[in-house]
């Protein structure tokens, strides 16, 4: 693994070094940041991070793949700053995805994450989720203690993305009970719960790292839109991905009764496919595995899968467009296109 002195070099690092590189780089100031926190909540927190097993003893679990502390050290070094005088950032970055995914297996009542079970499942309902009130907490902390010059400038930014984030998981929620959900919502949605953060860690990047306000402006959209893209490629493996590489088991999304971006299209495509997926999607029964098959062919015959394919791959192109335009370093701009095509053109 990198020294968090080192930076990678365009050409010669794959895409697993760079992650190797960013998790480096944050890894000492997380740990610190967790002991920051209460006994009761570091005790789960470093659960959740697979630094301990459930009764504190060292694991070697899996922390995550650190790709939004990776956006917001390369976006700083973009704009001709240093990576490690933006690690505050990154941190908080990380901290309040992680906050977000305690919440989110506690709402939709996921018993497995990174390959173990969840800490809801292992410490309680109400215990995961004070851990992740403490993890959002600490990462505010983190970034307005952190003496550099746009820290108070980036708090706000962070505070109005987690805002953002917030009420997209509150929209995702409400779609469930709801049949006449419109495909311009669905975007709104997917733009506060799975955008909202990537944007802001590319808008903390290039603050941390000076930048001016046009190069933040460029790095934010540019981390928008693969944010966005990300999301439609997940909702396609939702789907159609492979259940050794999602992790899930397969049509899983389907059966959940899930309201993601292709299935909202094809649902408000006016097909006839459209009319037989609806009754599939009104029934509260489980789906046999034929049903859950058939209804995967009628979201293709909708048209929802090529246009999340090609709207995704058009977000992509257009958000490799605002990096252009933020004149960033070549270095950094050469791992941001490759780290942007690995979050956006999966297997799918």
């Amino acid at each position: 693994m990198a020294s968090v002195e080192t930076t990678p070099v365009l050409g010669t690092d794959t895409i697993g070094e760079v992650l190797a590189w960013s998790r480096g780089m944050i890894e000492p100031a997380m740990r610190e940041a967790v002991e920051r926190l209460p006994q009761s909540m570091r005790r789960i927190a470093g659960y959740h991070f697979g630094w301990w097993d459930e009764q504190g003893r060292p694991s070697e679990g899996s922390s995550g793949k650190v790709i939004r502390p990776a956006l917001v050290l390369l976006t700083a070094e973009a704009v001709g700053g240093i990576p490690a005088a933006s690690v505050p950032a990154a941190v908080a970055i990380e901290l309040v995805h992680n906050f977000s995914l305690l919440h989110d297996d506690v709402m939709d009542g996921d018993t497995t994450r990174r390959h173990r079970a969840t800490a809801w499942s292992v410490f309680g309902l109400n215990a995961a989720i004070l851990a992740g009130d403490a993890l959002l907490t600490v990462a505010m902390e983190v970034l307005a203690t952190s003496r550099q010059p746009s820290a108070a400038e980036a708090t706000k930014v962070l505070s109005g993305a987690v805002l953002d984030l917030l009420d997209g998981q509150f929209n995702d929620l409400s779609f469930e009970d709801r049949a006449d959900v419109d495909v311009t919502e669905c975007v709104a949605m997917a733009i506060g719960k799975t955008a909202a953060l990537p944007r802001a860690a590319c808008a903390l990047g290039g603050m941390f790292g000076g930048g001016s306000a046009e190069q933040v402006a460029h790095l934010a959209r540019f981390g928008e839109d693969v944010g966005l893209a990300f999301q439609l490629v997940d909702d396609l493996l939702g789907i159609w991905g492979d259940p050794a590489v999602t992790g899930k088991p397969v049509y899983s999304d389907l059966q959940n009764r899930k309201k993601s971006l292709p299935v909202v299209f094809a649902l408000t495509s006016g097909t006839p496919a459209a009319r037989e997926l609806a009754a599939l999607y009104q029934r509260t029964d489980p789906l046999a595995p034929a049903e859950l098959a058939k209804a995967a062919g009628l979201v293709e015959a909708a048209g929802g899968r090529a246009w999340a394919q090609e709207r995704a791959d058009d977000l992509l192109a257009q958000g490799l467009q605002h990096l252009a335009a933020s004149s960033p370093r070549s270095r950094a701009g050469g791992q941001l296109t490759m780290l942007a095509r690995l979050i956006t053109q999966r297997d799918r």
